[in-house]
């Protein structure tokens, strides 16, 4: 008998591989070119992703001593609902300045963890993977993976400034629209159907950290880095400060370490991003907080 969460597969296909990925392509094709050329903005991002990530490997690794469980709690650490909740709801607070940074970082912080999961995971494995098995495996799964395909589609058709067909953008147009309604409906399912039994000892930090410290880590480097606008700074910074991605679940179901804790973090994180998201949406909205928190 299946459970309620299975009626939810063809929703996550449709989200997944074609509402998704029309909106993907929709935003970056309408976008300059000259803008998503930005490696200094990639390049603060992604370092501080990765400074999280280390972060919550490091308290992984001091509370429980295994490579392994120590990698998904550095998802859970580092790895925002960029996919899910990010585009819509920079779209809708920053409006379409914010289209161009939200897929920078969407599709490097992806390509990061796509890469650094597989490896952390074959490095922790007692079945040791040959090297050429797991660089073809983190390979295909960054190259195949339908948001990185639509990016890269994306951003071919700014740069020669493709507009598609008038009854193929306009089924775009609806895909795009589709997207962001349906992602957050099946987020709230989804976390809804997935009972809190246990709350682990280093779920608290791991929070501080995927809420607190990664936005306010992305806003030191980029303060530290230049003068990116203030749209673009605020962008990654609401992207940091969303909170744990449902693939955190996916990945520790994956791989079947610390698979109900991924779903406890996740549920939890959820709850109180309720309170923290919507403090730094306000702040924005006022336009209270400053652009650059380190000035030249």
């Amino acid at each position: 008998m299946k459970t309620p969460a299975d009626g939810l597969q063809w929703m996550n296909f449709f989200i997944v591989y074609v509402a998704l990925p029309a909106m993907m392509f929709k935003l970056i094709s309408a976008t300059p070119f000259e803008q998503l050329k930005n490696a200094p903005f990639v390049l603060g991002t992604t370092l501080s992703t990765f400074l999280v990530f280390c972060l919550s490997f490091a308290t992984g690794i001091i509370t429980t001593g295994h490579i392994r469980q120590a990698t998904i709690q550095s998802v859970i650490g580092a790895y925002a609902n960029i996919g899910y909740m990010g585009p819509g709801l920079t779209l809708a607070v920053l409006g379409p300045s914010a289209i161009a940074p939200a897929a920078l970082i969407f599709v490097f912080d992806n390509t990061l963890h796509f890469t650094l999961v597989p490896f952390l995971m074959a490095l922790g494995s007692q079945d040791k993977m040959k090297l050429g098995e797991t660089v073809w495996f983190v390979g295909k799964r960054v190259i195949t993976h339908p948001f990185n395909i639509a990016t890269v589609l994306g951003i071919a058709a700014a740069s020669i400034h493709y507009v598609p067909p008038a009854p193929i953008d306009t089924m775009l147009v609806f895909l795009k629209n589709a997207a962001a309604p349906c992602a957050l409906f099946v987020l709230g399912v989804t976390v809804a159907l997935r009972p809190l039994r246990a709350v682990p000892i280093e779920m608290p930090i791991l929070l501080v950290i995927k809420l607190i410290l990664h936005p306010l880590i992305v806003w030191l480097v980029l303060s530290w880095l230049g003068d990116f606008g203030w749209e673009w700074t605020m962008t990654a910074v609401l992207m940091a400060a969303l909170p744990p991605a449902l693939n955190v679940f996916v990945i520790a179901n994956q791989y079947r370490v610390y698979v109900e804790q991924a779903s406890a973090a996740i549920l939890v994180g959820t709850m109180v991003s309720v309170v923290t998201v919507t403090g730094l949406l306000w702040l924005m909205s006022q336009h209270i907080l400053p652009q650059r928190l380190i000035l030249p």
